[in-house]
């Protein structure tokens, strides 16, 4: 079975291109079961079971979104098998950029948004830089100037990304985005890792601390100079 991990910004289209990706799968006879990762909410579901895809979906609640779907990769992975599906796609939540979701042999797909400004990016983190693929949503609606500089700006992050730009209301793209899935590889749980480390999960405020000032707080902290250190037994 393939996974596929599709990461990307709030509102950057990443479940309008899936849809027309799945529908492009399953005209090919391939079967997928997709899940779906947010923080508080999501409806997203309903769009991919009206297209008769199976979906789970997991909301993360004070957990870290991507803590919460490494911790639950091997059920995700049951349950798809379960299924008999060619395919796992797991879409995550898209709640900060220093998301770093992708495992070694998945397929890591960036989702971002064009008109999100030129330097976006740069300022995105390790969904962006170690992606395999970066798609490029909303680019009809800037310049072509404008789109060329996205791009390059692309490139500086992630040099070896394949950029592929998809319009998630016509489709446009998502056809290529389905035949990259088709020819990557099949994972293996057992020798399955992070290509980079998740975000930090270890200071008081993340076990619940309310108190805001400095003598309260434990763990890896990070001053607002840069420095950062841990304190704690």
């Amino acid at each position: 079975m393939r996974m596929v991990i599709v990461a990307g910004t709030p509102g950057s289209g990443k479940t309008a291109v899936l849809v027309h990706v799945l529908r492009s799968l399953m005209r090919d006879g391939f079967t997928a079961s997709v899940v779906k990762i947010d923080c508080l909410y999501t409806d997203d579901d309903k769009k991919f079971k009206k297209i008769g895809v199976p979906t789970l979906t997991g909301l993360s609640m004070d957990m870290c979104p991507d803590h919460y779907a490494i911790y639950n990769i091997e059920d995700m992975i049951d349950w798809a098998r379960k299924n008999n599906s060619d395919f796992l796609i797991i879409e995550t939540a898209g709640l900060c950029h220093r998301c770093a979701p992708y495992t070694k042999n998945c397929l890591g797909v960036c989702v971002i948004d064009a008109t999100s400004g030129p330097n976006t990016p740069l300022k995105v983190g390790p969904f962006l830089s170690t992606a395999d693929i970066v798609v490029v949503t909303k680019g009809d609606m800037i310049s072509q100037a404008e789109r060329e500089i996205f791009r390059e700006r692309i490139l500086e992050v992630n040099p070896n990304a394949k950029i592929i730009e998809a319009n998630g209301l016509s489709g446009q793209g998502c056809l290529e985005l389905a035949d990259e899935m088709v020819k990557s590889p099949e994972v293996s749980l057992g020798s399955e890792k992070l290509r980079h480390s998740a975000p930090l999960a270890v200071c008081t405020l993340c076990v619940g601390e309310t108190r805001v000032n400095k003598k309260y707080h434990r763990g890896i902290l990070r001053r607002i100079d840069g420095f950062q250190t841990y304190q704690g037994e």
